[in-house]
């Protein structure tokens, strides 16, 4: 099953709580959190991924 990853928008001025990213089996395994950017602010310094 390809992976998952879930992330947090830590910006206080940003509304987006959490939002998935689904990966294809595709993806380079060298891929994180700092390849994306939010998808609402457009910020990318701010994104940080989940830890459960």
């Amino acid at each position: 099953m390809p992976a998952t990853l879930e992330i947090v928008c830590t910006d206080d001025d940003c509304t987006l709580d959490m939002f998935e990213l689904h990966y294809t089996y595709d993806m380079p395994e060298e891929t994180t959190v700092a390849d994306f950017t939010c998808p609402y602010c457009g910020g990318a310094d701010c994104l940080e991924p989940v830890e459960l």
